[in-house]
């Protein structure tokens, strides 16, 4: 990091919230994002949290400091809006783990079978999952989700825990 002074942080910090006023854009960062960013968000939180915060603002633009996945999030709940991702780099492992087409090999392999998807996937694995009737959720509710999936026999759970 290059280091820079306080007068120098502040104006860049006031520069960016401006910049984000003029273009009526929401600034949102994930938990993880380093402090001089989360500093500068409107909203600070998770990944799920973030996209719904945003998705309720009157922004038309959305700036998410995160990874492709919650990008990708956002733009689902707020197909209206414009969804910046500033490190188009910002990958994410957890979400790599699985694509779109693995998926529809493993549902070939396990037809009948109800797909559950943490919130973590990309947006193409949330829309292959759907097709068979897919549940997404949280890591910390998916247990008791999968616990409630009463009416078929075989649960594909779309994680990286597994």
């Amino acid at each position: 990091m290059v280091k820079t002074t306080n007068k120098l942080y502040a104006e860049l910090s006031e520069e960016i919230k401006h910049l984000a006023r003029t273009r009526n854009a929401v600034i949102i960062a994930h938990n993880y994002e380093r402090p001089e960013v989360q500093d500068v968000a409107d909203f600070v939180g998770d990944s799920l949290g973030l996209s719904r915060e945003a998705a309720k603002t009157k922004a038309d633009v959305i700036v998410f400091c995160g990874v492709h996945f919650m990008a990708e999030t956002a733009a689902v709940l707020s197909p209206q809006k414009t969804v910046l991702l500033p490190d188009l780099a910002a990958g994410c492992s957890l979400a790599a783990t699985i694509d779109a087409e693995q998926l529809r090999g493993w549902k070939d392999e396990h037809p009948g079978a109800v797909v559950v998807s943490y919130v973590n996937t990309t947006a193409e694995v949330k829309a292959e999952a759907i097709r068979g009737g897919m549940k997404s959720q949280r890591m910390s509710g998916i247990e008791k989700l999968i616990a409630g999936i009463t009416t078929v026999e075989e649960v594909l759970r779309v994680s990286v825990a597994d």
